[in-house]
């Protein structure tokens, strides 16, 4: 009667186990909804497919592989500025670090110590190779910097020198046909030598530093450590630490360029250590039957790669096992692109051309024949 009744009123029932299938179909909607296969949708434009979401190994990890042997095939360039007095081992230190004779002095026949009347920048290059890596190491050295009676803008010469490699990196760029590879001679470290005085920071310190700390990274050095004790070492690098703050100088490595936590407790580390107390020898000595680097005194070794000795092992560290591709990749992406982009506003002002380079002082640049550089 009630089957009768609902056909009359145009309704159809439907079995009971055609019901109980489509309920089990919503169920599958629902779990497919709550575990959403790793894809891009139209309203999420990124998505992260880790490797146990893949099917199978595809090679992505291959690239590293790749990366490096383009990289050791091709080699690298790594240019360093070495600023300070005469006399305070500024040689001796850079031999030191790459173990080899690449200073300036020890690759010049005949060398005589003269106290340069002005400052002249001089450069030498070498190829370093080790265990299949190849790296074009240029020493920039600036003799007669801080020798003068009057060092009055002594630092001219070099701010200049450095902006001039980035006007040849740039010209580079900007030519039509440009260089699969442009040669990279741009200024990624300037090692600056502090006299062990035990004092504050001379005016010539910071007026150097607060120059050049725009333009280029600088890390400063206390030269010729050995000759303080340990406690004048301590005193005299937080009076150094309290001068920078003061000037507002800006050494490297910033906290503005930390990238991520894990770079911010690694640089925050160096940061407390810098200056570095650092002494500089290339001569071995024997020390309970091992050949070390070391300087000989009456009362003993000062061993140059022990920490306990001296801090040369983490300005080596800094430089070249854990921050050298730091250092270029701040010099490209930081100190060259503010240039570049003051360059090419200047540019827009003036015309389509880039006008010529302009120092600090309003002198026009010399042409290459001109430059004593």
């Amino acid at each position: 009667m009630r089957e009768d009744t609902a056909q009359e009123q145009g309704l159809d029932l439907e079995p009971p186990v055609q019901m109980e299938e489509e309920m089990e179909v919503m169920e599958e909607r629902v779990v497919e909804i709550e575990h959403p296969l790793p894809c891009l949708s139209e309203s999420d434009t990124q998505g992260i497919i880790k490797g146990r979401d893949l099917f199978g190994y595809v090679g992505i990890e291959a690239v590293l592989d790749q990366m490096r042997r383009k990289t050791m095939k091709a080699g690298f360039e790594f240019n360093i500025m070495v600023v300070g007095q005469s006399g305070l081992g500024k040689s001796t230190l850079v031999n030191t670090l790459f173990k080899s004779k690449v200073s300036r002095k020890s690759c010049t026949p005949n060398y005589e110590e003269k106290i340069s009347k002005t400052v002249h920048l001089q450069s030498v290059s070498h190829i370093i190779e080790e265990k299949g890596v190849k790296m074009k190491l240029t020493v920039i050295d600036t003799p007669g910097f801080g020798d003068q009676i009057n060092n009055e803008n002594c630092w001219e010469p070099i701010v200049k020198y450095v902006n001039e490699q980035y006007e040849k990196y740039l010209k580079e760029e900007l030519n039509v046909n440009r260089k699969r590879r442009i040669p990279d001679t741009r200024v990624h470290c300037c090692v600056y030598f502090l006299p062990a005085t035990g004092h504050w920071l001379r005016p010539i310190d910071v007026e150097f530093m607060r120059r050049l700390g725009k333009i280029v990274s600088i890390v400063p050095v206390i030269a010729k450590a050995d000759t303080l004790t340990l406690e004048e070492r301590l005193e005299f690098k937080q009076r150094i630490r309290q001068d920078l703050q003061a000037n507002g100088i800006r050494v490297y490595p910033q906290k503005e360029y930390d990238e991520d936590a894990e770079d911010r407790i690694l640089n925050d580390k160096i940061r407390e250590n810098i200056p570095f107390a650092v002494v500089g020898t290339d001569k071995e000595h024997q020390v309970n039957g091992n050949k070390v680097l070391g300087r000989k005194t009456k009362w003993g070794i000062i061993e140059v790669e022990n920490v306990a000795h001296c801090e040369f092992a983490l300005l080596r560290d800094l430089l070249i096992r854990s921050h050298l591709q730091d250092l270029k990749d701040v010099t490209h992406d930081i100190h060259y692109e503010t240039y570049r982009v003051k360059r090419l506003n200047e540019s827009n002002a003036n015309g389509l051309a880039l006008s010529p380079l302009t120092l600090e002082n309003g002198t026009l640049e010399k042409s290459d024949a001109e430059s004593h550089l």
